[in-house]
């Protein structure tokens, strides 16, 4: 399946338009990642637990669209966008949707 941020497939037809998709994932940051986190916000430096948990969700959202582009009989989904909250008291929640047009290719 072909997962594009661009409107078309370069060197591909688009047959069929039969809309849109999503995928949703909300995950909940763990004690020591945000712990680990806090000493970073003190002292610098990059956070590599929060970093990894947003790796993750970012491709669990991903695959999660594709999954249903494939249910509705689609090869690709264009136009793809991403978008990242942080939900729940006291921001310990992380929540990465994406959305894209799922189509038919030529």
């Amino acid at each position: 399946m072909i997962i594009t941020t661009t409107t078309q497939i370069e060197g591909r037809a688009i047959a069929e338009y039969k809309g849109i998709v999503f995928g949703e994932v909300i995950t909940g940051i763990n004690f020591l990642k945000d712990l680990g986190a806090g000493l970073r916000n003190v002292f610098g430096g990059r956070s590599k637990g929060y970093e990894e948990e947003l790796l993750v969700a970012r491709e669990q959202a991903l695959e999660e669209m594709k999954q249903r582009a494939a249910q509705m009989g689609c090869d690709a989904v264009v136009g793809v966008k991403m978008d990242y909250e942080v939900l729940g008291t006291g921001g310990n929640m992380l929540m990465v949707t994406c959305s894209g047009t799922a189509v038919k290719l030529g």
